[in-house]
């Protein structure tokens, strides 16, 4: 932002009701390319609530009820204004002149401008996958909701010390599926790429059903055609089979995969024997009593705690990219790599990561391990947004409203995001001293940088509402 360096030099004499209104037109610069993109389909004023909208999301901190419309519109005015400010929700919801689409393209510009400044700084870009579910077990006439698998019944009934009660079959709720891109370097915070919600089940009225696997198709042609292989694509192990495999081979880019320890795969020593005689192995087979190239120590983000980490890598292929016969392969040839990362404790697993980056040294084995471990970010992405922005609260019946909702909540939390910029830094630490201020060493070095950042920005905004800390249009325009 234009404004950032003057703030920078005198912060320590600004006012709070001045960073408010820097915040707040920080808030709308931001926005700018959408909000200009938006004047060109709606009213101003619908413009106008739509900006105020997404700061009442951040500005409303409840995890039940953060999405609801009568709730959002006593933080949109006043508590005393509440049916206005809901009705207003309401009409912007309900607006058939714009869709979702335009939040979509504007996040894609976004994580594109990401991507060309990190290839600027020639530093690796990361395009990391990864899939979850928004529950509404209570719901059951809203439109597109579907059976998706609890991810909650799950956690609460893990095996816990002292509990012997093993837990039962998958529990299946009504509720949405959800994709989520993010855009990374190798530090820094995340940009997000792009969000999709889709439903399986076939209704008389709402959504067409759609299959998870031509939605992840789609995303991976459009990457492909138009960034190549200037990224480099993480997936978990939920990616791994060769349905996907082969679809990254065809479109020919580059990708970390961490694969199955029980999944197959033929090694170097299999390749050179013929069609008939390969010999298949697992993954863990194939590293099976051999040696680190290099230890180092790592770390672990997760747990806050340093581990010394082994990495080893073989030359691999998948076995239905062998010819079996006459019958030919099924997956294109391409060279693979298998990376293995050992941490040495007892009981937990290695990391087998398939890649078709080339591994010939310990430093290319860590650059794919750590390629990786970032993509923990995106598991960070699901909790705050299930958690922090209350994205499964939201109650409204169209699947159309719906979804415009839950895409200004992930304009929100890419807003957030973006106050992670290395130049807010004294921005950033003023505000989380007077209004999210911690004692005791555990919680100032616990790494949730916005979940208290959020909650300073709500505080400050309460405290310093005024004339001006509103986006407004008096006129149609």
């Amino acid at each position: 932002m234009q404004n950032d360096s003057t703030l920078e030099d005198h912060f320590p004499q600004t006012s709070a009701l001045e960073t408010a209104n820097h915040l707040v037109r920080h808030l709308q610069v931001f926005l700018t390319p959408l909000l200009k993109d938006l004047d060109a389909q709606i009213d101003k004023r619908l413009v106008a609530t739509f900006l105020n909208t997404i700061r009442a999301i951040l500005e409303h901190r409840h995890r039940n009820g953060g999405l609801l419309l009568s709730e959002l519109g006593g933080f949109l005015l006043s508590p005393d204004q509440a049916p206005a400010g809901t009705k207003r929700i309401s009409n912007l919801l309900r607006c058939v002149k714009w869709t979702f689409e335009s939040i979509a393209r504007f996040l894609w510009q976004e994580a594109d401008t990401r991507r060309k400044a990190l290839t600027k700084e020639e530093e690796t870009v990361l395009v990391v996958w990864d899939e979850s579910v928004n529950e509404k077990p209570e719901s059951q006439k809203a439109e597109g909701l579907g059976p998706v698998r609890s991810s909650k019944a799950k956690r609460l009934s893990r095996i816990k010390p002292g509990y012997y009660r093993p837990p039962g079959p998958p529990v299946f709720v009504p509720g949405l599926n959800w994709l989520c891109l993010l855009v990374m370097g190798t530090s820094g915070p995340p940009t997000v790429l792009g969000m999709e919600w889709w439903t399986t089940r076939k209704t008389e009225e709402g959504p067409e059903p759609q299959s998870g696997r031509t939605l992840r198709s789609g995303w991976l042609s459009a990457l492909a055609h138009a960034w190549g292989r200037t990224v480099l694509h993480v997936f978990d192990r939920g990616y791994a089979g060769a349905p996907w495999l082969g679809e990254m081979l065809r479109l020919n880019v580059r990708f970390v995969q961490r694969w199955p320890k029980g999944h197959s795969l033929v090694d170097a020593e299999g390749q050179q024997k013929k069609a008939w005689q390969i010999s298949r192995g697992k993954a863990w087979q194939i590293s099976r009593g051999k040696r680190s190239w290099e230890q180092r120590s790592v770390k672990d983000a997760r747990r806050n705690e340093e581990r010394k980490i082994g990495v080893v890598a073989f030359p691999v292929t998948h076995p239905k990219q062998q010819p079996i016969g006459r019958k030919p392969a099924e997956l294109p040839e391409a060279p693979l790599w298998l990376v293995v990362a050992r941490s040495g404790i007892t009981g937990q697993e290695p990391w087998y990561l398939l890649t078709n980056e080339p591994v010939e040294t310990a430093e290319d084995a860590w650059r794919v391990v750590m390629a990786y471990a970032r993509r923990w970010q995106i598991e960070q992405t699901f909790r705050y947004n299930k958690s922090e922005l209350a994205m499964e609260s939201p109650r409204l019946w169209t699947w159309e409203r719906r979804l415009k909702l839950l895409y200004m909540v992930t304009l929100a939390y890419a807003f957030l995001l973006s106050l992670l910029n290395p130049a807010l830094e004294l921005l950033r630490k003023w505000l989380l001293r007077h209004y999210c201020h911690r004692t005791g060493k555990r919680s100032q070095e616990t790494p949730a940088p916005l979940y208290r950042l959020r909650s300073a920005l709500s505080r400050l905004w309460q405290e310093c509402s005024s004339p001006n800390y509103r986006f407004t249009a008096i006129n149609s325009g």
